[in-house]
């Protein structure tokens, strides 16, 4: 019975959310407390949504810090300068020009925000390929490379797997560090020959004339807010900051909490502008922290209410034990398909917690699903996957159809993923 309200609850979610009929934030509260209700638990409901909430803290607080951190050097310019300088090397060659496109996207995306990486590096970049005769669906497929291949501890799919199986960020991210370095490999040899094949195409080999891009202008607004004067300094405070939390010394929503305290005082030292700089990010912020505790309300019930336990049981039932090692190895390739046809949010928190706990039971470790997924489930499937706004923002930005920036791009995301679960396989982060 407990199995049937469980899986009842899961379809509802994800068609309440497919079907926008309900926000996430509300599915994750309702369908859930609606289920347990159901199954008579009564009262306790709450009790279990407190300890889901609790377990979830930590997460939500780290992601509400990240976004302060980061959007607060972004303000101060710390990153005016790198885009800059990438804009003044790329000149008029191809292979610069579209590999220039990558590093630009990867840098911004260090913020693991995938809409504020195409607002910026789509329309800094475009009229380059514009003037030069570029094909754009390039431009549309390195910048959605550099940003999939990222599951920094910080970025949404990762913060949601962490919600999802309380895993800490950093234990699920260390050893994926090696993939991800096999992953942007891929990413920058790709663009290096997606370039040369635009050279060949175009003539534009030695002998081209030069071009430099200028500097992208800056609203009065903008420049107010820049402190290029300080630009080593938040230089300096960000890699104290990534580096310490990369190493696990300290736990990274204490980092992230530091790190904005320090940024705030260093550019911002005016009690007001710290409050203007506050409420500049605070939406984005707030959303994704109010979703991420709205997860833990819904993990904490399915849990408590022994809902997924059942489920599981279910599910290994038909799960024969001598392959339930290769468990990850198939999650991983199925991964970036994946986004073509799951939400974030109905994956993560309904999907995977299901999938995880089937192979516990099995003796595969809940984490190395966790680490399968995130080779392709809202990393390199979120730019081509309709389900997100990124990627009609893509499209939007890049004047390219969706159907054409999914046929160019898909083959690229999903080589990049094949790729990096290969070298899972090969460095043992989950076996064949």
């Amino acid at each position: 019975m407990l199995a049937l309200t469980g899986t009842i609850a899961i379809v509802a979610l994800f068609g309440l959310i497919i079907t926008k009929r309900l926000s996430p934030l509300v599915a994750l509260i309702a369908v859930p407390t609606v289920a347990a209700l159901a199954a008579g638990f009564g009262l306790s409901t709450a009790k279990f949504i407190v300890h889901g909430v609790q377990a979830i803290g930590p997460v939500a607080g780290m992601f509400v810090f990240a976004i302060l951190f980061f959007g607060i050097l972004t303000d101060a310019g710390m990153l005016d300068p790198i885009i800059n300088g990438i804009l003044r090397m790329v000149g008029a060659k191809p292979t610069r020009i579209v590999m220039g496109s990558a590093l630009l996207a990867l840098l911004i995306h260090l913020d693991g925000s995938g809409a504020v990486t195409f607002l910026v590096t789509i329309p800094a970049m475009l009229p380059l390929y514009t003037r030069l005769g570029l094909d754009k669906r390039i431009l549309a497929c390195v910048a959605s490379m550099a940003a999939g291949v990222n599951f920094l501890p910080w970025v949404g799919p990762m913060l949601r797997a962490s919600a999802a199986l309380h895993i800490p960020t950093t234990v699920i991210f260390y050893p994926m560090i090696p993939l991800q370095a096999v992953g942007l490999t891929f990413v920058f040899g790709s663009a290096y020959w997606l370039g040369k094949r635009e050279e060949k195409r175009l003539g534009l080999g030695k002998g081209a004339p030069e071009a430099v891009l200028q500097p992208r202008e800056l609203s009065a607004e903008e420049a107010a807010l820049r402190r290029p004067e300080r630009f080593w300094i938040n230089v300096v405070l960000t890699v104290v900051v990534l580096a310490t939390l990369v190493s696990g010394i300290v736990d990274p929503v204490v980092m992230f909490m530091l790190g904005t305290v320090v940024a705030l005082i260093v550019n911002y030292p005016e009690v007001n502008a710290q409050r203007a700089r506050i409420d500049a990010h605070a939406k984005a912020a707030l959303m994704m922290a109010s979703v991420l505790l709205a997860a833990g309300a819904f993990t904490g019930i399915m849990s408590g209410t022994g809902m997924l336990s059942a489920m599981a049981q279910v599910v290994v039932q038909h799960v024969p034990a001598e392959h339930a090692r290769h468990m990850p190895f198939v999650l991983g390739l199925l991964s970036m398909p994946l986004s073509l046809l799951f939400d974030p949010d109905s994956f993560y928190f309904g999907i995977l917690p299901v999938m995880a706990e089937s192979a516990k039971l099995l003796g595969v470790p809940p984490i190395q699903m966790a680490q399968a997924a995130l080779l392709g489930q809202m990393t390199t499937g979120f730019p081509v996957s309709p389900l997100t706004p990124a990627t009609f923002l893509i499209v939007g930005l890049t004047g390219v159809e969706l159907a054409e920036h999914q046929k160019f791009t898909i083959p690229f995301l999903f080589a990049a993923t094949l790729l990096m679960v290969a070298a899972a396989v090969m460095i043992g982060v989950f076996p064949l």
